[in-house]
């Protein structure tokens, strides 16, 4: 029981003088303060204490013959009002370093004798739910943290591409009530290393994971939407991967099944990483930053305080032992290997990022169909992407900002593909919005799309996205978010010639952490 007492009070015995503590209701908060407190071995480290003081000559005995004195941040507080409960609990503590019984404290035992006997139960008490939690824990080593999140919403769709229009509207404007659950477990053996175990179900609808099936490009796929194959509602396993430190400034990251950006040292960004459009997080550059995921391993480098450095590799089909469809580095892998060189401050950060790409394995993630098809022909692309943040030291007016740009480069022989293609985005977030706890934000930028074809034709395939969100924090473990996103041209160069076609989304995301 002593650990306990100590963890609960710490000595400072000159409070057991006061005349006006009476028996209030144990304040737990008040008692555990004297668990920081300095122990102190003479009484001139108080800065706060006087010879003049009419008590000084008790504390220093007390510090001096008994050592129970302590005092928080150089100061006694001497005028402190305290409890009954604090002067028992003081008291207790200071009975482990007393060795003769004098008068004094026999008096002072038999007035806080009731004090003394209620704290001992409860820490007995605490002692017996600390044993009963440690023996029904699953593990000693593992951490088990869970996210489940529920989406009602729909899109609409308008324009002057009347069939495409009427087509978009019947396939993909039903209202849906979907969810995507995340358990993830993070078992450490060593205190530094750790083995990543992420279970996942979801029943978005479609292969692509879309929203309601998204619309006809896919380019409204949520952040949030999780679906195993064509199966609904199975539990899988998303990822499982292991890192563990190399000396003081390396790690090391594998597993085979470890997305890109689980071992990129640097996310420049400030955008939160679960708003709606998946698109919008990608840091601007939605094909270096792709998010492959698969077979893979990576290296980082703490190089300085604030610069990292870092490459890997995924392989999509590493799992895959017929090297006519799959296998690890080969040239059916689906693979993607990146490096990136970055910088990190307390209130911004910078990162530069290239990524080679093996095309024809849908890794060039949220293009339009027009750039998603001639990307998809065999080939690679080299992808480079810009990004940076910065934050407000305080909560206010002034938002956090997030900018980033990517350009694609791909080895085209055929007239008409893609030879290159951009992409960029803008996110603006606000903390604390009306209330405390509650955050707001925007994003706005262009997905993949072409720039320049093979053979010198000029591509018409630019479009906007934009989100607009306001999250409501009803509890720490409970946010309700609602959110509207805006395509202009999801359809790209494959928009009708002279017809516009737009794409609105509305929804509602409730969210709960445990």
């Amino acid at each position: 029981m002593k650990h306990l007492q100590h963890l609960l009070v710490a000595p400072a015995a000159l409070g057991l003088l006061a005349s006006g503590a009476n028996a209030a209701e144990l304040n737990i908060n008040g008692v555990s303060e004297y668990a920081s407190a300095d122990q102190v071995t003479s009484v001139t480290q108080f800065s706060d204490v006087y010879p003049t003081d009419w008590a000084y000559q008790a504390l220093a005995n007390l510090v001096e013959q008994y050592g129970c004195v302590a005092g928080s941040n150089g100061t006694f507080r001497g005028n402190r009002a305290m409890t009954r409960y604090e002067a028992a609990a003081l008291l207790n503590a200071c009975l482990d370093r007393i060795t003769e019984v004098t008068d004094e404290l026999r008096r002072l035992l038999k007035e806080f004798e009731t004090e003394l006997a209620i704290l001992k139960g409860r820490v007995d008490g605490l002692e017996a739910r600390v044993g009963e939690l440690e023996a029904t824990q699953f593990s000693t080593t593992t951490k088990l943290s869970g996210l489940a999140t529920f989406v009602v919403g729909a899109n609409r769709f308008s324009g002057s591409a009347s069939r495409l229009r009427s087509d978009s509207n019947a396939e993909f404007g039903g209202t849906v009530f979907n969810y995507d659950l995340q358990l993830a477990l993070e078992t450490s053996f060593s205190g530094k290393d750790q083995l990543t175990t992420v279970l996942r179900a979801g029943n978005f609808d479609g292969d692509r994971n879309v929203f309601g099936s998204g619309g006809p490009s896919g380019l409204a796929t949520l952040e949030t939407a999780y679906q195993e194959g064509d199966q609904p509602n199975q539990l899988a396993i998303d990822k499982l991967f292991y890192s563990f430190p190399v000396g003081e400034s390396i790690t090391i990251t594998a597993g085979p099944l470890v997305g890109q950006e689980d071992m990129l040292p640097v996310w420049p960004s400030a955008y939160p990483s679960d708003p709606i459009l998946d698109v919008l997080t990608l840091n601007g550059a939605p094909a270096a930053y792709n998010k492959n995921l698969g077979a893979g391993a990576g290296i980082s480098w703490a190089v300085s305080s604030g610069l990292r450095a870092s490459a890997n590799y995924v392989s999509a089909n590493g799992a895959l032992s017929d090297t006519r469809s799959g296998g690890f580095a080969t040239d059916e892998a689906a693979g993607t290997g990146t490096v990136q060189l970055g910088w990190e401050a307390e209130t911004w950060n910078v990162a530069a990022i290239y990524s080679h790409i093996q095309n024809g394995q849908d890794l060039i993630a949220y293009a339009t169909p027009f750039t998603q098809d001639t990307l998809g022909s065999r080939g690679v692309t080299h992808a480079f992407g810009l990004g940076g943040s910065w934050s407000p030291d305080d909560s206010g007016w002034l938002p956090s900002v997030s900018l980033g740009w990517g350009i694609n480069q791909s080895d085209t022989q055929r007239k008409g593909q893609v030879s290159t293609s951009q992409s960029w985005t803008v996110g603006l977030d606000w903390n604390d919005v009306f209330l405390a706890g509650n955050n707001a934000g925007m994003a706005v930028g262009q997905p993949v799309f072409a720039t320049d074809l093979r053979g010198g034709d000029t591509p018409d395939d630019g479009q906007f996205i934009w989100e607009w969100w306001y999250q409501f924090q009803l509890t720490d473990n409970i946010s309700i978010t609602p959110a509207l996103f805006y395509l202009s041209r999801p359809m790209g160069e494959l928009t009708p010639k002279g017809s516009t076609f737009q794409q609105l989304g509305g929804l509602i995301k409730t969210t709960f952490v445990f």
